[in-house]
């Protein structure tokens, strides 16, 4: 007869029994696959087999522990294998999540510090701030040339991560916006900017820098071409001047004798006057002495003295007469009139015009005093103005086109006389003075002169000054390799005349290049890989 106490025992220690070995196999289970994820370093490598995809050249596999993302302290793990299931070592791994913004909250990001913990195993912790989705962007680097972009559909509470973009394994590198070379996607779609469609940057244009323009988009946005060639060169240096007078050509009328005017001929500013024209007369108590001195010397001379003896008479007292200011016609008139006069007139040593006038008709007079001015105008200055940029450029001796304002659509000559060896403190300009023919009288003092001088730098390798675009301190040219291909090219320039410009490095004679349509082809993202280098 069987004890029920005994019974129960016996069924209960089986039951036990059972129940211990189950655990203890669960226990090593557990261990096992514990240390199956720890690496020689200590941190936490998943063993499971990951869902790897194929992104770019590579396959790549992302996982989240927890499994189920939380708010606070998660753990993202991506692997990175080549086409041979090799470790991809070395690659720049970014991740990051963003909570998009809603109302007045802004976006909100959680960027994951990710490192290599083994090879090809990339790890890092981020952390989520609040519940919500958390749409989750990773990107995987190791060159321009070798990059891939995935993103997932992530959010707090929900198991797993959903794979929702990755990069093709084809010929497409990414996707990018013309107007805004920053933004690279995986997969097409808008500019996140400008809303522009993304275009497709091809792994060959990464590699060789050039884009891909078909004959029909080149018709479309009007592409042009042109070659480098070799040309005579010269720069034109526009400046802005005034025409005045030519200072060796002045003439300041002044006696060494007070006195007083009588008739003035020479009676107003502007008047024209011929060389031995009669300018004014003057009374001068000491000159009339001089003069009856003079003439009795003479008169003497004749009488007394002969040959040697009289002229030196003569000489002495003429030369006192010059020392007093007179010249020869105002002596030799003077000895013609035979008595000394009370009024002796003044003639005009040169052919001018009389630009300033400091007596009146009956006016005293001191002696040094400048009584008239007059100048010469058959031969004018034009004193124009140079920066100090241009000035390594003019060169004495250099001629010159000259535009007046008298003298619409025509054109005269001058020619450089001068630079200034000095600049000026507030104007950073020197000056040039250039000389300019007047024998026809056409040109005036004050009138406003535009100056255009034309350096000469003999045969230069040249391009059109449209094929050039500029970025900052580079200047970029498309160079046409053929085929449809351009590639941009940086160049450096030299001085342009407003059609050509000089190319100094970078290209060659002979180089086919676009000359119309670039800032089209950039504008539309046709630059593509080349973009970087603007």
């Amino acid at each position: 007869m069987i004890n029920p106490s005994n019974g129960i025992t016996k069924e209960y220690v089986i039951g036990i029994s059972a129940l211990v070995a189950i655990l203890v196999v669960v226990l090593v289970a557990v261990q096992v696959d514990w240390g199956s994820k720890f690496s020689s370093s200590g941190h936490s490598i998943s063993s499971a087999n990951p869902d790897f995809v194929q992104a770019g050249p590579w396959q790549v596999a992302v996982s989240v522990e927890p499994e189920t993302p939380q708010v606070g302290e998660n753990r993202i793990t991506v692997q990175v294998k080549d086409q041979e299931g090799k470790p991809v070592s070395g690659a720049k791994v970014r991740a990051v999540g963003e909570m998009l913004a809603m109302g007045t909250m802004p976006a909100m990001y959680a960027q994951a510090d990710i490192q290599e913990n083994a090879p090809g195993v990339y790890q890092g912790d981020f952390e989520l701030i609040m519940a919500g989705s958390w749409p989750l962007a990773v990107d995987v680097a190791m060159d321009e040339a070798h990059h891939v972009d995935l993103a997932f559909d992530m959010a707090t509470g929900r198991r797993g991560i959903q794979l929702t973009t990755a990069t093709p394994s084809g010929d497409v590198a990414y996707h990018t916006c013309s107007m805004h070379p920053s933004v690279k996607s995986a997969a097409p779609g808008t500019c996140p900017i400008c809303g522009m469609n993304l275009v497709p940057v091809t792994r060959e244009e990464l590699q060789s820098g050039s884009v891909m323009v078909d004959e029909g988009r080149r018709q479309t946005i009007g592409v042009k071409t042109g070659k480098v060639i070799r040309a005579p060169f010269a720069v034109p240096i526009r400046l802005q001047g005034q025409i005045t007078y030519d200072e060796t050509r002045l003439m300041a009328i002044s006696l060494r004798f007070d006195g007083w005017i009588g008739e003035l001929y020479a009676d107003f500013e502007g008047k024209p006057v011929r060389k031995g024209d009669k300018l004014f007369t003057v009374y001068s108590p000491d000159l009339l002495s001089l003069q009856e001195e003079y003439l009795e010397t003479v008169k003497r001379s004749r009488q007394d003295a002969v040959g040697n003896q009289r002229q030196a008479l003569v000489s002495a007292s003429r030369k006192r007469l010059t020392l007093w200011g007179l010249n020869n016609a105002q002596i030799d008139w003077l000895e013609k009139q035979g008595q000394a006069q009370d009024y002796v007139p003044l003639f005009a040593p040169v052919d001018g015009v009389v630009i300033q006038k400091n007596i009146i008709a009956g006016a005293a007079f001191s002696q040094g005093q400048t009584l008239l001015k007059i100048a010469d105008l058959s031969s004018l200055w034009i004193e124009a103005f140079a920066y100090e940029q241009d000035l390594p450029l003019i060169e004495s001796g250099m001629s010159a086109s000259v535009r007046l304002t008298n003298i619409p659509g025509d054109e005269c000559t001058a020619t450089v006389m001068q630079v200034d060896p000095f600049l000026g403190e507030n104007t950073r300009t020197a000056r040039v003075r250039l000389q300019v023919d007047n024998a026809e009288g056409q040109l005036k003092p004050g009138l406003f002169a535009r100056v255009t001088l034309k350096s000469e730098f003999g045969e230069m390798r040249l391009i059109p000054k449209d094929a050039v675009l500029v970025s900052g301190e580079k200047r970029i040219v498309f160079k046409d390799l053929g085929e449809g291909r351009l590639k941009p090219v940086t160049v450096r320039t030299g001085y342009s005349d407003d059609e050509y410009v000089v190319v100094r490095r970078g290209l060659e004679e002979g180089d086919k290049i676009v000359t119309s349509g670039n800032f089209l082809i950039a504008a539309e993202s046709k630059l593509k890989a080349g973009i970087d280098q603007w």
